[in-house]
């Protein structure tokens, strides 16, 4: 059984990543419609106390919640630890007695309390005892409010502001300057700025080993050269070889023996990981964990499709959606750089054909627009049931694939 929910990362100042909000729908006979908050927290801890836990689904960091009156006062928050969960208290929530006796009595058992989409109002002062974080909306909220929201809590210095909605770096910038210690929203996602970037000769020595591995017949002895050429790509091939999950009887030691074993499709996989993880060593981890689950995705459900799609094609065409953000750098400019093969460049820079539509559908699921997400899978042919399943299998890969390439 799965969560039908998108994660949606919350980074710490420095970009490391500090938790994930869960933003949950339905159950799998009607996963995207609009339902009330009440039934989705409700489902969401169903969920995670009797098919997948929570900490599966985020990489063991806290989850960001949503919790109505109802439910808190159903007790459903008791039902997930103070570890594993950060209370969420929706903005339709009006703050009165009853909410202020919950939200103390939560704080007492130790959990970790949020406002959402927080708008001002004085009667809010009786809660900041008890409140760790408040979320404000950076795109509904002038910096005239949100240097009022600092002067209310600051006698209250355990508070942290998060802003919500950071969609450029100009907004992640400015959120910094006034105070903000947490940041929701895809501007991590996005080019920082276009500038000329070289290629180290190892990234460049990555590029061409991609290259040879999206031709239909790979030539081992050439890829077998350019691994030879460079001492730091072949240490990682064999230590990559050599991991645990592959589970080997007896030790690697070669190159060519390494490439034989671990066969086509997991050559290209260690290479995109590779090339994306290491092109940019000071992007935030959480970028390459997302290229990470877009690559996954798109290789299970091209494989899924009534007329399926090179998987390994699709997962480098996935893992490359978001190069011109781990380079900072346009799309375009990367691609003439790349020496990748055209079914892969085509549907990155045109954003059209199925392969397109692809990368379309998981960027739709990543910011949880359930609606348009319907309109693609319907296009595509695609179940629901097999969406949900290969998003939150991607999702756990990708958190086990981190482990290895960092």
């Amino acid at each position: 059984m799965y969560f039908y929910a998108a994660r949606q990362p919350i980074l710490d100042k420095n970009k490391n990543l500090f938790a994930y909000e869960l933003l949950f729908r339905d159950s799998i006979d009607n996963i995207f419609p609009d339902i009330d908050g009440d039934e989705a927290t409700s489902k969401m801890i169903e969920a995670s106390k009797f098919n997948m836990g929570i900490h599966e689904f985020t990489g063991n960091k806290p989850a960001f919640i949503n919790f109505t009156l109802d439910t808190l006062i159903k007790g459903y928050a008791g039902m997930l630890t103070n570890e594993e969960v950060v209370i969420e208290i929706l903005e339709t929530v009006k703050p009165g007695k009853k909410l202020l006796a919950l939200c103390k009595d939560l704080y007492e058992k130790g959990y970790t309390l949020a406002l959402d989409d927080y708008e001002h109002q004085g009667v809010w002062a009786h809660f900041y005892p008890y409140v760790k974080i408040i979320k404000i909306d950076l795109q509904a909220t002038g910096v005239d409010e949100i240097k009022q929201i600092k002067q209310a809590i600051e006698k209250f210095p355990h508070i942290q502001l998060l802003a919500e909605k950071v969609e450029t770096h100009e907004e992640y910038n400015q959120a910094l300057e006034l105070g903000f210690e947490y940041f929701q929203g895809f501007f991590f996602s996005k080019p920082e700025m276009v500038k000329a970037k070289n290629l180290s000769p190892s990234q460049m020595a990555m590029a061409e080993l991609l290259y040879e591995t999206s031709k239909p017949e790979m030539d081992l002895a050439s890829i077998t050269s350019v691994f030879e050429r460079d001492v730091s790509l072949s240490y990682k091939l064999l230590r990559y070889a050599n991991s645990a999950m592959f589970k080997r009887a007896s030790e690697i030691s070669t190159i060519k023996q390494a490439l034989v074993i671990l066969g086509s499709a997991e050559l290209k996989r260690f290479l995109g990981l590779m090339f994306a993880a290491n092109v940019n060593p000071d992007k935030p981890t959480e970028l390459i964990n997302m290229a990470m689950t877009r690559a996954k995705f798109c290789e299970q459900v091209a494989g899924k499709m009534n007329a399926p799609l090179d998987t390994s094609l699709a997962f480098l065409t996935g893992l490359l959606s978001m190069i011109d953000a781990i380079l900072d750098e346009s799309l375009e400019s990367i691609m003439e750089k790349l020496p990748l093969a055209h079914e892969i460049k085509d549907p990155l820079l045109t954003r059209k054909g199925v392969m397109a539509a692809l990368i379309k559908l998981v960027e739709l699921i990543e910011h949880a627009e359930w609606d348009k997400t319907a309109i693609v899978m319907e296009k595509l042919q695609l179940e629901k049931e097999q969406i949900v399943e290969a998003y939150n299998e991607a999702l756990a890969w990708s958190d086990e694939q981190a482990q290895q390439v960092t």
